[in-house]
């Protein structure tokens, strides 16, 4: 099956990332990293609200209040209502050679994110996982650039991206601890598809993985094979997730970043958010329990 994505909001990121559904506010959350900025769009009324972090934030989670960000200080608290963003938890402060990328919370209430050297060299980032008493714990090293992860429905595994090695990975997951195991590939990604960025797994087990450069998200089965392509009129989709009120309309974060201004004239709405409607549904955002 071959869909295509509409542009729901022109919102020119320079690089737009991880979207999250908030059915609290029936807001998309999803953040604009190098520019440092958390944006919310309210599809019902296409208001698109701007918070301004500071420094470059890779990640936003849900909360129990508020939101959760992964910043490149390490990991902060975001009040919607203020503005007001609080640094909680350090993660490589000193190393401004690193910021953090993508993130997500799993089931358990844990936010968890990775980080990566600005110059992309190879093995310099990690896996973090923030717990709901603030402390952080070091997960998985080395990574290159740490990006999608998701949890199978049932909470034993947890998909991982580390975009050069062209592979989505599946771990063992153990819920009560956190703890991961028995790391191995799930799918491979051919060089001319794209590189795997963010990804998303809906309520039939099905991952949806984002492919920076080859302009279209993947929705793969749970024995790897391919089940559906959503294509873009964008060449760099970053990341993607569920929502609407029946969590049936698949939000797509896109990049213009690695454009040239030849490329950005033809692609002019790089950078927007995409929806489109694949006729599965996704399931709710895990909400850090912190």
């Amino acid at each position: 099956m071959v869909l295509d994505a509409r542009l729901a909001v022109d919102a020119g990121a320079e690089l737009g990332e991880g979207p999250v559904w908030d059915a609290r506010t029936r807001d998309v959350y999803f953040v604009d990293i190098m520019r440092g900025t958390v944006h919310a769009f309210s599809p019902g009324t296409e208001r698109l609200a701007t918070y301004h972090v500071g420094q470059p934030v890779g990640a936003v989670g849900l909360a129990a209040r508020g939101l959760v960000l992964a910043v490149r200080d390490g990991f902060a608290r975001l009040d919607p209502e203020s503005g007001a963003v609080r640094l909680i938890a350090e993660v490589d402060r000193d190393r401004m050679d690193l910021r953090m990328n993508d993130g997500a919370c799993d089931p358990a209430g844990r936010f968890w994110a990775g980080t990566m050297a600005l110059d992309e060299r190879q093995g310099a980032g990690a896996l973090y996982r923030l717990d709901p008493d603030g402390s952080v714990h070091l997960a998985l090293q080395p990574v290159t650039i740490s990006n999608g992860l998701d949890w199978s429905a049932d909470g034993t595994r947890m998909y991982f991206i580390d975009s050069p090695t062209g592979r989505v990975d599946v771990f063992d997951f153990d819920a009560a601890t956190g703890r991961l195991a028995n790391r191995r590939p799930f799918l491979r990604i051919a060089p001319e598809a794209g590189l795997p960025d963010g990804l998303t797994v809906d309520a039939d087990d099905h991952v949806w993985v984002a492919l920076w450069g080859g302009g279209a998200v993947n929705r793969y089965a749970p024995d790897g094979s391919l089940a559906a392509v959503v294509r873009l009129p964008v060449t760099h989709p970053t990341s993607c997730c569920f929502g609407g009120g029946d969590l049936r309309d698949l939000y797509i974060t896109t990049a213009w970043i690695a454009l040239d201004s030849a490329a950005r004239t033809v692609q002019p709405h790089a950078g927007g958010v995409f929806v489109c409607r694949p006729g599965v549904a996704g399931r709710p955002a895990n909400r850090f329990a912190g």
